[in-house]
């Protein structure tokens, strides 16, 4: 079997995929889950897993009785919260050598400082809003661990985060997922919930690096 066809096909109809797995392993479902969840956000190279789309299909699975809803709830938070915490580790741990190196083209030790104040400023609010954003939650915890954000402040928008996202689209899913309607159109959802955060990633940057390259131009004027 080739891994990302299969991959292609699990994100877009995991609906179809962790019914089989349900009807065919049982209980063993919720150990997936677990490390699915937990992979998606604790390891930095493994952004493309399905997040968003396979909490809102379990919250429709328990809404049926095919899977309990505090159980799920529950080790999803738990997995949720304890990638993010090996995340941050990974780049705790990178940070302090990286602090070391000298200027380069490849690093920046300004820009390096500057992460450390904006996460140790703005830095939870990022952690709480990266959970519902595709890619972005893969890598905010590390960057978060990399600028040595304070482990206890981490931790605290970590929980809160993995909360309102777990028990948020689980939830959702729940009481909505199973309107006809919903099942009907539940690719395009998928697709909605994976492409309309990416966008609005993708817009943030160009408007981040446009206003970036005006200030700039003003210091160039201004000399």
């Amino acid at each position: 079997m080739d891994l990302l066809p299969f991959l292609f096909d699990f994100i877009l109809h995991v609906d179809k995929h962790l019914a089989t797995f349900v009807t065919t392993y049982g209980a063993w479902v919720y150990a997936l889950l677990f490390l699915i969840i937990f992979v998606e956000t604790g390891v930095v190279v493994m952004p493309f897993l399905p997040g968003d789309s396979l909490l809102f299909v379990v919250g429709a699975m328990c809404g049926v009785g095919l899977m309990d809803y505090t159980l799920s709830v529950g080790l999803l938070f738990a997995a949720a919260v304890l990638g993010n915490q090996c995340n941050y580790t990974i780049g705790r741990t990178i940070g302090p050598k990286v602090f070391q190196w000298e200027d380069s083209r490849w690093f920046n030790k300004r820009a390096f400082q500057q992460a450390h104040e904006f996460y140790e400023r703005r830095g939870g609010v990022t952690i709480i809003i990266a959970r519902f954003m595709p890619f972005v939650r893969t890598f905010a915890p590390f960057v978060a661990g990399v600028a040595q954000m304070t482990r206890s402040k981490f931790t605290f928008y970590d929980v809160t985060g993995g909360a309102l996202w777990v028990g948020g689209i689980v939830t959702v899913g729940y009481f909505f997922g199973n309107v006809p309607w919903v099942k009907q159109h539940l690719d395009k959802i998928i697709w909605s919930m994976i492409g309309i955060p990416g966008l609005l990633v993708l817009f943030g940057a160009w408007k981040a690096r446009r206003n970036e390259a005006k200030a700039q131009a003003a210091k160039v004027r201004a000399v």
